[in-house]
């Protein structure tokens, strides 16, 4: 099994493991058939991630009869969800992290060459660091929902981020950056 098809078994296992946890909080048992959506993926799939997990001890599986399975997660398997969620943030801050310093960069190089406003294309999870940085260094922040949009607010002395949804920009221009290029760069720097 190769390192990304891997990761993917880890997190349909993770996100499994933390619907029946999440369900037993409200005294239920999730369907399996409810759990294969919610970590879209098969049944005979989901089935199989069941099994594994009973096996590392991380559920309980008791039949009731052929129709009425009841799923828990044991105290291992709490402590699983705790390990796997703070394993989850640390990377997730890492990432912000990350993003926070390239765009604030790339915000800072953009100030140095006389840019007055910086203006985000699209709709972006990073849309907040793109406005803290504005905003640390005394930048107008601008949005458009669209190419068309952005067209009319652009100056000579706007810089231009690209959402992560848009993936053809006029690379030739000077004044405008992608964010899906920033996350390509820390991709290929893993």
């Amino acid at each position: 099994m190769n390192a990304m098809n891997s990761d993917s078994s880890l997190n349909t296992e993770y996100i499994i493991l933390e619907n029946i946890y999440d369900a037993s909080k409200q005294r239920e048992s999730p369907r399996q058939r409810d759990l294969a959506k919610l970590a879209s993926t098969s049944l005979g799939m989901t089935n199989v991630i069941l099994k594994r997990l009973a096996k590392k001890g991380w559920i309980t599986i008791r039949k009731f009869n052929n129709r009425n399975i009841h799923y828990a997660v044991t105290p291992e398997g709490v402590n699983e969800i705790i390990h796997r969620s703070y394993t989850l943030f640390r990377r997730t801050i890492q990432n912000m992290v990350y993003y926070r310093d390239s765009i604030d960069e790339v915000i800072r190089k953009a100030t140095e060459k006389g840019i007055s406003s910086v203006l985000l294309v699209g709709f972006s999870d990073l849309e907040f660091i793109i406005e803290h940085c504005c905003q640390r260094y005394g930048l107008s922040f601008l949005k458009a929902a669209d190419m068309e949009l952005a067209g009319r607010m652009k100056d000579g002395h706007t810089f231009t981020f690209y959402a992560e949804t848009f993936t053809e920009i006029n690379t030739d221009e000077k004044l405008n950056c992608s964010l899906s290029g920033i996350i390509i760069k820390y991709l290929a720097a893993l």
